[in-house]
């Protein structure tokens, strides 16, 4: 069985678990907890050196960070990953995509907005770069999935769950999502996928 450390409401965390779901991988979850600092403790430490969350062990026993790299590796075979060599590349680099030109800019600023607003004070001029740079990506997301239910192959891939996990909680990062009409209504169509479940729901189905 999978074991995959994971803390609540993190949406890295979140779309492994999803996936897992949604393919009917078994696999139990090991809550730490960031904000006290589990993952720098020497416990998780010996488990996980990098010091971070998510990290999947695998059943042989081996260890996977990086939560992109899960999800290929959790989907390869599966229908959630195109079986083209074209479609499989668009699929990198949706996955790359985000975590290097959209992951940076939402999560922080849903962080200090919303689960910790008592720092926000001290990151306002932060928030404001985080904004305008992720303003930017859902407006490219928004271009995209205008003319695309999906966004690899016009049907629900492994990208789509890949950039669900933070972009469809971004409106807790002051994001106005109302601009972004065409995200939204993939959103509605990512949350309609059989196997769904939402990402606070995780904790107790833990």
């Amino acid at each position: 069985m999978y074991t995959l450390y994971a803390t609540i409401g993190s949406g890295n965390c979140y779309k492994v678990q999803l996936l897992m779901r949604q393919l009917n991988i078994p696999f139990r979850v090991v809550m730490i907890d960031v904000l006290k600092g589990e993952t720098q403790s020497p416990e998780y430490l010996a488990i996980n050196p990098n010091g971070k969350v998510p990290y999947l062990v695998l059943p042989n026993g081996e260890g996977l960070g990086e939560s992109n790299a899960m999800l290929l590796h959790l989907a390869e075979g599966s229908h959630l990953m195109p079986q083209t060599a074209q479609e499989r590349m668009r699929v990198n680099e949706w996955l790359f995509w985000e975590q290097s030109s959209h992951e940076p800019y939402i999560s922080p600023a849903r962080f200090w907005i919303s689960i910790m607003p008592e720092g926000r004070a001290e990151r306002e001029t932060e928030i404001a770069t985080w904004h305008e740079r992720g303003a930017k990506s859902l407006k490219m997301l928004d271009d995209h999935l205008s003319k695309n239910d999906f966004l690899v192959g016009n049907r629900y891939t492994v990208a789509d769950i890949g950039l669900f996990g933070y972009t469809h909680v971004a409106g807790e990062g002051e994001f106005d999502m109302a601009k972004y009409p065409a995200v939204c209504a993939w959103i509605a169509r990512v949350e309609a996928r059989d196997g769904f479940l939402p990402m606070m729901d995780f904790a107790e189905a833990a």
